[in-house]
């Protein structure tokens, strides 16, 4: 008979070492693994149970550990990390691949009216507030009125920044004026994000020491962590949206295309898909999940008052977001 699974599995931190970006590489190709999204609401509680019951000592008979590993990975691509609700499923970051690549090969494929660009990039900067609510740092619940005012200004940004581009690449080569929407994903995210997680810069996030005791919530924590989120999502935007412009460009001189032009959009959402598969968790692995800050770069309150209460305290620790 197999021997019980051992409930001294570290399951609160991933599988993989996060100090490597191998390591956590491999963690976000599981994260963001698409095919986490055909999960039923029954897989998924039953994933939760296992690692709720597995967390208080309690172990499935007959469970083996890659399956406790599975049921991990079902877990967090499912539950909020910091809060434990469940989330919405266009937000999370399983969902990343599919949406993305047809919300963006639409974009780029219809860029050339006004009443297009307006379309696909508030369809655009809809989804990235959903993505950006969704994977937020910290468990402080945000008001209706906050999320409305933060949305609807990041949108109105975001869909104006893609305007003015737009207009200035009337002057410009084609191919030039295929690489506009990704210089106003880029300026929207540097827009959408801050304002969609707002509250975490005016009141903080949640930081806690190597033991995850909380600390406290740090403004300047969520600075930094907001910074590596805007720099991850611009990169992951990048390899979709900059390279497909360059085939596309050749692909419609060739006959194929003059005699079958609605394949356009068809063959531009798999191409940026096929570049998405690969940026989405590479970028995601760029800057570890559970962050970290010197406790001498905390604001000078809250430094104090840790360095008071917790005299060998010289790291603190956060959620990032995503």
């Amino acid at each position: 008979m197999a021997a019980e699974l051992s409930t001294s599995i570290n399951i609160k931190e991933p599988r993989w070492d996060q100090g490597t970006f191998v390591g956590r590489a491999k963690h976000f190709f599981t994260v963001t693994d698409p095919r986490n999204i055909l999960l039923s609401n029954e897989q998924l509680e039953k994933a939760c149970q296992i690692i709720l019951d597995y967390k208080k000592g309690v172990v499935k008979p007959g469970l083996t550990e890659d399956e406790l590993w599975r049921a991990k990975y079902v877990f967090d691509s499912a539950f909020h990390p910091d809060t434990g609700e469940k989330m919405l499923l266009i937000g999370r970051m399983s969902a990343q691949v599919p949406m993305n690549m047809t919300i963006t090969g639409c974009m780029m494929t219809f860029y050339r009216t006004t009443p297009a660009v307006l379309f696909w990039q508030w369809i655009n900067q809809s989804f990235n507030a959903i993505v950006n609510y969704t994977n937020r740092s910290g468990d402080a619940p945000i008001t209706v009125n906050q999320l409305g005012t933060a949305y609807v200004s990041a949108t109105t940004g975001a869909v104006a920044t893609a305007l003015g581009l737009n207009a200035l690449a009337k002057h410009v080569s084609p191919l030039i004026g295929r690489f506009v929407p990704f210089a106003a994903v880029a300026a929207a995210n540097c827009i959408n994000i801050p304002l969609m997680r707002q509250r975490e810069l005016k009141h903080g996030i949640p930081i806690t020491d190597e033991n995850d005791n909380r600390l406290g919530e740090s403004s300047k924590a969520a600075q930094q962590a907001i910074t590596q989120v805007v720099v991850s999502r611009i990169l992951m935007a990048s390899p979709g949206m900059a390279i497909p412009p360059f085939l596309m460009n050749s692909l419609e001189k060739k006959a194929f295309l003059k005699r079958f032009p609605w394949m356009s959009a068809p063959i531009q959402v798999g191409l940026v898909g096929f570049c998405l598969v690969f940026a989405t968790p590479l970028c995601c692995a760029l800057f570890p999940q559970k962050s970290s800050m010197a406790v001498s770069r905390l604001e000078p309150e809250l430094r104090e008052k840790i360095r008071a209460s917790h005299p060998g305290v010289e790291t603190v620790y956060f959620n990032k977001g995503l």
